[in-house]
């Protein structure tokens, strides 16, 4: 298991937490953490997929904050679990405010990294008028080239694991990796979508981090969740348009935010962050020159937690 920075607040049990019925098919979990008359606080996890962790409720002073977590459709402990029908941005969109209406929430400041700032700044741009600001982590906009990097970029950086990831596959597939993967990962078969979600969930969990880490347990809840629904989501561009990220930045440009991402994150490339940064005069670009990908890396962790304590402070960043 992965040691946690020091800078991290302790950990922290949900104040409450439950399930949420959001339509026949699909049940969310979600957790209420810290002070119940907080500033509100919605966080979203990676992946799609990839669901909570205890440690992401530790960004956050919980004398201060109340923070509303929950898993994503088909991730952690919603049910089903790996379910990619009736599961697309804008339906996650429409749980978020469900959520935000269970709860009595006018206004949040919405923290997302990886998928969860594609998450985060789609909701915003949908309901600028909910978000109190941003903080924001290892950029992903969900354009064919991050998606073509994702794949086949890292073959540059990890060659042994781009050959392991597609050695399962028949050369005569290898052409489209995201085609030949989720035909099988979005299968009925498990002969057929166990070994490949293991496959993709292995590939990227291998180079989260910049420096080697202790192997986790393997996991099924995470193999199956990100394998599956990362590469429905791929397959359908996240469902937004081509760009549609940058393009509509005016929408919540007037909102302060920080992003930060490491200089060497090979999942999420930070000519990303950069380009968000550029859209979004108002934003601060933390780049951190020693992490990659990992949100519990020492200097992005440091650098999340510096931006919620200076949100407590000032409400801005600066």
């Amino acid at each position: 298991m992965h040691e946690s920075p020091p800078s991290l607040f302790p950990p922290i049990l949900p104040n409450r937490h439950g399930m949420l019925d959001v339509d026949p098919l699909h049940s969310i979990y979600w957790e209420e953490v810290g002070n119940p008359d907080g500033v509100p606080v919605l966080f979203l996890h990676g992946g799609p997929g990839a669901g909570l962790s205890p440690q992401h409720r530790r960004f956050f002073d919980p004398q201060h904050y109340r923070v509303i977590l929950f898993d994503q459709r088909g991730a952690g402990k919603s049910t089903p679990l790996g379910e990619w029908r009736n599961n697309t941005t804008e339906l996650l969109i429409e749980d978020i405010e469900t959520l935000r209406v269970k709860f009595g929430i006018d206004q949040w400041l919405v923290f997302g990294g990886s998928w969860g700032s594609t998450l985060a700044l789609a909701y915003g741009q949908a309901h600028p008028q909910r978000c109190l600001g941003f903080v924001l982590r290892g950029i992903f906009l969900c354009t064919a080239a991050e998606i073509d990097f994702f794949l086949n970029g890292v073959q540059s950086f990890y060659p042994e694991l781009y050959d392991a990831f597609i050695a399962p596959i028949p050369e005569a597939e290898r052409g489209d990796l995201l085609k030949a993967y989720t035909t099988r990962m979005l299968c009925d078969d498990p002969a057929r979508y166990w070994p490949a979600a293991r496959a993709w969930s292995r590939f990227e969990g291998s180079r989260v981090f910049l420096l080697p880490q202790p192997e986790d347990p393997v996991s099924d809840t995470l193999d199956l969740g990100v394998g599956r629904l990362e590469s429905h989501y791929m397959t359908h561009l996240g469902f937004l348009d081509e760009g549609q990220l940058l393009r509509d930045v005016g929408r919540i440009a007037h909102l302060p935010a920080v992003i930060v991402q490491g200089r060497y994150d090979v999942i999420c490339p930070p000519v990303s962050a950069y380009r968000l940064h550029q859209r979004w005069p108002g934003s601060l670009l933390r780049m951190i020159p020693d992490a990659g990908h990992g949100a519990l890396e020492t200097g992005i962790a440091q650098a999340l937690v510096a931006a919620t304590e200076q949100f407590k402070r000032l409400g801005r960043f600066e």
